[in-house]
């Protein structure tokens, strides 16, 4: 039986729910916004949207999100920038004490192992149902197509467009989103960037980068790098997706 709870009433689940890894490359933890809010962070101070699921009181899944103001006069849609931008928000909301009503998904993580059995399902249930209790009237979140790391070099915009003889998505987690309802809203095409040195890059991901394009573990679009300049940057496209909220208490 799989039992959920968040960091604000159960904070001993704090460290073992962290220990469940992390989403892609390694070298997506230098990405400068997502600093800000590592998953450590995001467990400190919003630890009421930081869900843990439970089997036998062990941890095998944890989802993350952040509450913002959207939309407002400032921000009538969802930003092209995404995942940064999103961390960026509830940044500027949290030093503001802007109304927040609307809650950003940033994370969803299985245990290793454990993937595929329909934890992500509950875990985005779990979201949806915590959004609709505080109050919030609706879960967006930027996704980070799953099966993307294996096609790096396509299109991003083809590889969404795929469906499946049954009309769903072909990748895997955008699958799961649109089964719960989930409706298409808008690529964020620079959802992630992370920039670093060529020695950098070796470092993380153990590729030395060639002038031009490299693909490299764990990404879902290739590094454009220049020798000349000695960088590689990666820009990470993600797909903004819009859960209603509203009938969170059926899933």
């Amino acid at each position: 039986m799989i039992v959920i709870e968040d960091l604000a009433t159960r904070p001993d689940l704090r460290e073992p729910a962290l220990g469940l890894g992390a989403v892609g490359g390694e070298f997506l933890q230098h990405d400068m916004a997502g600093l800000l809010a590592k998953s450590s962070h995001l467990a400190a101070r919003w630890p009421e949207y930081f869900l843990v699921l439970l089997e036998d009181d062990v941890p095998v899944a944890r989802a993350a999100a952040v509450p913002v103001g959207f939309p407002t006069a400032e921000r009538p849609e969802l930003p092209d920038h995404g995942w940064d931008a999103a961390l960026i928000w509830a940044a500027e909301d949290l030093m503001s004490a802007r109304e927040t009503t609307t809650l950003i998904a940033l994370e969803v993580m299985v245990a290793p192992g454990r993937r595929g059995g329909g934890l992500a399902t509950k875990a985005l249930q779990a979201l949806k149902k915590r959004a609709s209790e505080t109050g919030m009237h609706k879960l967006v979140v930027p996704v980070r197509p799953a099966g993307k790391e294996n096609e790096p070099e396509l299109s991003f915009e083809d590889y969404v467009a795929r469906r499946r003889q049954d009309g769903l998505p072909e990748d895997p987690w955008l699958r799961t989103h649109e089964r719960l309802g989930a409706r298409f809203v808008k690529v964020a095409p620079f959802a992630m960037t992370v920039t670093g040195t060529f020695a950098q890059w070796k470092a993380w991901t153990g590729v030395d980068l060639r002038d031009g394009l490299t693909t490299v573990p764990g990404g879902i679009a290739p590094v454009l790098a220049s020798s000349a300049q000695d960088v590689g940057v990666y820009v990470e496209p993600n797909v903004w997706l819009e859960h209603l909220v509203d009938e969170a208490s059926t899933c």
